[in-house]
Order: structure tokens, then C-alpha cells, then sequence
């Protein structure tokens, strides 16, 4: 079994070296979460036991870092999308646009969506607000889902709450579908139906 000091070396698949021997966790994955190394162990579970061809490069693993404000992550960086030569639109939402954060004063943070350029497609999202943690699952299981911006724009999400902010950035990518020939079409249609 291959190891260095950054823990046991292993496939997609999770196995070591050695194909009859699997490692699930800290001792090695780059993420050292509780949740990753839950996963991992889900891997493991069906690859070692039910022949799974299940890979750890398919899984979207949200982070948050517990300060206050909570600092969240899923998914891409706008510094590794251009890595990768993805372009990327980023869509930006303060925490003092959001009313319950008026309300419990916690305007402190904000929400940035990056979406493949031109797509409602989600590549990631950093979210800096209290409870930053809690809400940055719904913009994981969208992008797992396959879920863009547009299909959380058409969801109903309780008000007054935090995760309105997930909301208004689904609303901003509605707006920014309005371009000024999208909106003279409609200027036109709405006068037409006046008459």
C-alpha cells in the first residue's frame, strides 16, 4: 500500500494500492470533514461490497468555516474556473438586501453564485452569513440535481428567512434574462394588449 505524509494514496474508486484493500476519510482525502469522510465511507460501502464503480470525482462537497459571520463553499472558485478556462458570470447578493437579516441584524455577509457564462448552470457558490452552513446545502443540491438559478427563482421559499438571499440571486438571473430587445418586445406586446 502506497502512502507519504499526506496520507494512503488511492484510486476514484477508493481503493489502495492493493485492489482488495479500500480507505474511506482523513488518512485519505484532501477534504478532512465529517460529512466527506461519511461519504467516502458510502463509497467504499458499495465499491467493496456490492461492485460499485462509484468515484469520489462526482461528489460536490460543501465546506463552511464556523466564525461569525460562517464562511460557506461549494463547487468551483472563480480563480479555478479560469484555471480550467471555464468562463464564469458571478452573481452578487448583499445580506443587507435580505429582510430577515435587516430584521435579526446579521447584514453582515453576502452570497456570490458563479453559473457557467450565459447559463443558470451553478459551478459554485460562496456564502458568508450567519448560518451560512445550513443554507448552502440548497445551492449543493442544485447543482447535484442539475438545477440552475432559474428553477430556484420558480421555488417558493418561506419570508421572512435567511436563505432569501438564495431566492434573489435566482431573481437576478431572471432579471439579467431581460436584455433591452427581450424588454422593448415586451413593452410592445403590453401596450398592444392594452388597446
Amino acid at each position: 500500500m502506497r502512502y507519504d505524509k499526506t496520507g494512503v494514496k488511492v484510486n476514484d474508486r477508493l481503493q489502495t494500492t492493493n485492489p482488495q484493500i479500500y480507505a474511506a476519510g482523513d488518512i485519505c482525502l484532501g477534504y478532512k470533514f465529517t460529512h466527506t469522510a461519511d461519504a467516502a465511507a458510502r463509497i467504499v460501502i458499495q465499491n467493496a461490497l456490492f461492485f460499485g464503480r462509484s468515484k469520489t470525482s462526482v461528489l460536490t462537497v460543501p465546506w463552511c468555516t464556523y466564525t461569525d459571520p460562517e464562511v460557506a463553499h461549494v463547487g468551483l472558485r472563480p480563480q479555478e474556473a479560469e484555471e480550467k478556462g471555464i468562463a464564469l458570470d458571478t452573481l452578487a447578493i448583499e445580506m443587507s438586501a435580505v429582510d430577515r437579516a435587516i430584521l435579526t441584524g446579521d447584514t453582515d455577509g453576502f452570497l456570490n453564485v458563479y453559473v457557467k457564462k450565459g447559463t443558470d448552470k451553478i459551478l459554485g457558490a460562496t456564502l458568508v452569513a450567519r448560518h451560512a452552513g445550513e443554507m448552502i446545502s440548497e445551492i449543493t443540491l442544485a447543482m447535484v440535481a442539475g438545477a440552475g438559478l432559474g428553477t430556484i427563482a420558480k421555488t417558493i421559499h418561506p419570508y421572512p428567512t435567511q436563505a432569501e438571499v438564495i431566492k434573489k440571486a435566482g431573481d437576478t438571473y431572471r432579471r439579467s434574462r431581460l436584455t433591452p430587445r427581450v424588454q422593448k418586445v415586451f413593452e410592445t406586446l403590453l401596450k398592444w394588449r392594452r388597446r
